[in-house]
């Protein structure tokens, strides 16, 4: 049986999860308005991953016989002007999204809740690889972003990037 406040945090993480891909949807549709398919094909890819990390700990909650309290999904409030506010915005989201996932595997650890640890090693690692991402974009776009040789062909980059499901195991 899992603990109540590991149960509310899990639930929370729900609706987190479903926002963050609002959010990347936000950003996708920023982007194709400034004709930027690929960075908006990167975002609804993101947008994709982040549902499925949901329906990942909605899935965790149900197979612990876990009732999952959705909740409103706030509208992203994020002001965007130049094509690097979405990137610096995407690391900030994200390491935000990194403290809540340490602060459910603390609570967890706090009442010997192993297997709730063990189901979210897959998300400590999942969010080191997600920040790694967002850094890099930014790192990229400050490389290449003010060249529109190099945006285009940054730009082509992100678009062959391709959906891949997660493969955790619940």
């Amino acid at each position: 049986m899992l603990d109540k406040k590991v149960i509310e945090l899990l639930n929370n993480q729900v609706n987190k999860e479903f926002f963050s891909a609002y959010l990347y949807l936000d950003f996708a549709n920023f982007y194709e308005s400034k004709g930027l398919e690929g960075f908006a094909n990167w975002y609804k890819i993101q947008a994709q991953e982040e549902r499925d990390h949901a329906m990942l700990f909605y899935q965790y909650l149900h197979n612990n016989n876990q009732h999952v309290e959705f909740q409103a999904i706030d509208k992203p409030d994020i002001h965007m002007e130049t094509l690097m506010d979405p990137l610096k915005a995407a690391l900030a989201h994200e390491e935000y999204v990194t403290d809540l996932i340490h602060k459910i595997y603390a609570a967890a650890q706090q009442v010997n809740d192993f297997r709730t640890t063990q189901f979210l090693d897959w998300f400590v690692k999942e969010q080191g690889e997600e920040e790694t991402n967002a850094n890099n974009l930014i790192t990229k776009m400050e490389l290449f972003g003010s060249d529109p040789k190099g945006l285009y062909m940054l730009d082509n980059e992100l678009k062959a990037r391709v959906y891949a499901a997660p493969s955790l195991v619940l």
